[in-house]
């Protein structure tokens, strides 16, 4: 999908609409990130990375103004080097979905964090794509990945899921008036139907097992030194003048 055309469609009444919501629920897991390198790959007319607080803030697209030009299937960044990745809307309408999470976990530092921001198939807005079959105007086309099968695809590669949510509970009408008018769907599908909103924002984390802390040597012989010294004893003669 063509960066220009879903631009286009954020101005829509819809993509407002899910764009105020993506922006506020990222806006508050980004804020609890830290680190010194975050990334946001794709969609760069949108900054995901606004309440995000390391020094070195940088968007990576194919098309479109951003810090740095590249395939997201082909990162040009380092091995272990990225606190902080955020994907809005890339894994859906991405060629190869699996290839870009292996880059993820290829830049990721240990215990460095994803952010996924996706349209739920399971939802009013994921039935509105059936109809269209994948055709037409954005965003009904790609594949809707759910996330139960995102967090299938992190497991795989080691990571763990550790925190999100689903919004946008009102149908896919065209008109401002009713989405407005339908906006006491969102406390009625937080409470009673929280896994049918029309989009998410998923946080995973890559976790690496086996890491220990490693001391300086010093350290260490000292450490050994203390546990090997001898306790005082009192002197034998002591104890029979006693």
């Amino acid at each position: 999908m063509a960066v220009e055309s879903f631009a286009a469609w954020l101005e829509t009444p819809q993509g407002r609409y899910a764009l105020a919501w993506e922006q506020t629920k990222t806006d508050l897991l980004a804020a609890d990130i830290f680190g010194f390198n975050a990334v946001q790959i794709g969609f760069p007319q949108i900054d995901f990375l606004r309440a995000n607080r390391m020094p070195f803030r940088f968007t990576c697209c194919e098309e479109g103004a951003c810090t740095t030009r590249a395939d997201p299937h082909h990162l040009p960044f380092a091995t272990n080097s990225v606190d902080l990745v955020v994907l809005p809307h890339l894994l859906e309408f991405a060629a190869n979905p699996h290839q870009i999470l292996r880059e993820v976990d290829r830049v990721l530092v240990p215990e460095g964090s994803v952010l996924v921001i996706g349209f739920n198939p399971f939802s009013l807005w994921g039935l509105r794509r059936l109809f269209a079959r994948g055709r037409g105007e954005p965003p009904w086309q790609g594949r809707y990945l759910s996330v139960p099968r995102l967090r299938d695809w992190f497991a795989l590669l080691g990571f763990e899921t550790h925190s999100g949510a689903f919004g946008c509970y009102a149908p896919p009408l065209r008109q401002e008036k009713w989405l407005q008018r339908l906006h006491f769907l969102e406390a009625a599908g937080d409470r009673w139907w929280p896994f049918l909103g029309a989009v998410y924002v998923l946080q995973a984390i890559k976790r690496q097992h086996g890491l220990r802390l490693v001391t300086p040597k010093w350290k260490d012989r000292m450490a050994r030194a203390k546990a090997l010294a001898l306790l005082p004893q009192k002197p034998l003669t002591q104890k029979r003048e006693e």
